[in-house]
């Protein structure tokens, strides 16, 4: 797919919007999306985000006191600017109001490139790093992040809070690799509005790194395409796989 045939809409969700299902971008007549459950892995460690404006995205615990996200969720359209670190929230287990934790955040990191006020922003860049001011629940361990190029036909998993059923963790379990366009990773992952920032999980390596999730971050769901079939967006990991390890290699000094 051509770079320039890209028309996307970014999923994050807005405060007080409801949609019928078919006028919902990046979901496809058949709906795959389905309940799943908070607390099993890997869901436990998909996370929402909110802002102090009510606006909410989805994101990812990758490290003890690291998530992350879509960098156009923090984006404050009124101010064109990001919104300060204080105003975000990051809600553990989050089902139907209820969560197992609140951590508040301490830093926001985003790509120099993304600017969301640009007339065409660099899509690619749309990606933030989250550190928490305190470390995230046993509960919810880690993900690994998967920094490999994917090939077309690859099985995925894409999870978040939609616009739809924002109150429940929704997620299409059954979804595939589609290639890679103007340097996002292109899926066919049933997302919507208020799944950016969601985990494209990849599905790793037997034996590798064995204690840890089966599962691992391909990618940050950040755009849906406009066309009848599905054709969604994400952010490979590799944008943002240098940034985490480099905190990893701090922390461990």
């Amino acid at each position: 797919m051509a770079a320039a045939a890209l028309v996307l809409s970014t999923l994050a969700g807005a405060p007080g919007v409801r949609a019928e299902r078919p006028l919902l971008p990046g979901v496809g007549p058949g709906d795959r999306r389905v309940p799943v459950d908070a607390s099993a892995d890997p869901w436990r460690s998909v996370v929402r985000v909110q802002t102090n404006l009510a606006g909410r995205c989805t994101g990812a615990l990758v490290g003890p006191r690291t998530v992350v996200t879509a960098a156009h969720c923090l984006f404050n359209p009124r101010t064109r600017r990001f919104l300060q670190a204080s105003s975000l929230h990051v809600l553990f287990g989050y089902d139907r109001g209820e969560f197992t934790r609140h951590v508040t955040v301490a830093r926001v990191r985003t790509d120099p490139a993304y600017d969301p006020a640009a007339a065409n922003p660099v899509v690619s860049a749309d990606w933030a790093v989250l550190t928490l001011a305190e470390a995230a629940p046993e509960s919810a361990p880690p993900l690994p992040v998967l920094a490999v190029p994917l090939p077309a036909g690859t099985p995925l998993m894409l999870g978040g809070y939609s616009q739809d059923r924002a109150q429940i963790l929704m997620a299409d379990r059954d979804c595939r690799m589609l290639g890679e366009s103007a340097g996002l990773l292109v899926h066919d992952c049933d997302a919507t509005r208020g799944t950016s920032g969601g985990p494209l999980l990849a599905r790793r390596a037997d034996g590798e790194e064995g204690a840890r999730s089966a599962w691992a971050v391909a990618g940050v769901g950040v755009a849906a395409g406009h066309a009848p079939a599905v054709r969604n967006f994400a952010v490979p990991a590799g944008r943002f796989a240098a940034l985490l390890a480099k905190d990893t290699a701090a922390e461990q000094r």
